[in-house]
């Protein structure tokens, strides 16, 4: 009966746990506030302890959790109508970099050092600050980096070129199956798609996996599923 009444608990702390985090909103680990970490931590521990807790009392918990989300989904909301709110719990964006110059007090203000610093840098793509002209410390922990001019990437407006728009690619076909609202709003049909697999040679529409529908270009890029195993690993 323990075994079984851990499992319900645990179930129904799991359960618990997604409705929450769903009302607190849809944001990456990276992209949590400082309180916002914190709340999620205390009310993953609390939905843990009453998933181990043999206690028959379980109201108390629960209660715990829904307060924290409550408090939680609060502040983001009053973060969003506040800038001065905002601020104190998700911080300011830091400078720490600029036109040659690194700001020590800034980096010990965002509890960063030089190596640190470097290998954000480096995970940026950049490899020498000779090429960074400013470097900004984000309030989720990444940083945010504008490069030099003579260093940023060349764009068709540089080079007076003036290509076609693109749109996003709809997914039109997952796992052998046709997403007929995808396909309504790529202005296509189920004709359309059976053509377009006839004229790559695909028989069988089980055997794609994806096939998605490139809407400036007017085509179907299909990916075909493989039944065998690839045994090659390059990065053994």
């Amino acid at each position: 009966m323990e075994i079984l009444k851990i499992i319900m608990l645990s179930l129904g702390s799991l359960v618990t746990l997604f409705i929450l985090a769903k009302v607190m909103g849809d944001r990456e680990m990276s992209e949590l506030s400082m309180f916002d970490y914190i709340s999620s931590i205390t009310i993953g521990s609390i939905a843990a302890e009453m998933a181990t807790s043999l206690e028959e009392n379980f109201v108390q918990p629960l209660i715990a959790m829904v307060v924290y989300a409550i408090i939680s989904f609060l502040i983001s909301y009053l973060t969003c109508k506040s800038m001065h709110l905002r601020r104190f719990f998700e911080g300011r964006t830091i400078i720490l970099y600029q036109s040659g110059q690194v700001y020590e007090k800034n980096l010990l203000k965002a509890k960063i050092d030089v190596n640190e610093f470097l290998s954000m840098c480096r995970v940026s793509g950049y490899f020498d600050l000779e090429e960074i002209h400013t470097a900004y410390l984000e309030p989720n922990g990444k940083l945010s980096i504008l490069p030099t001019t003579k260093h940023r990437p060349v764009t068709p407006n540089d080079l007076n070129l003036n290509p076609e728009q693109e749109y996003p690619l709809a997914n039109v076909i997952i796992d052998g199956h046709i997403i007929k609202e995808n396909l309504q709003a790529a202005g296509k049909d189920e004709k359309w798609i059976e053509k377009q697999l006839n004229a790559k040679g695909v028989k069988e529409l089980k055997d794609v996996i994806l096939a998605t529908c490139d809407i400036s270009k007017q085509q179907l890029n299909v990916y075909i599923k493989l039944n065998q195993k690839v045994l090659d690993d390059i990065f053994q």
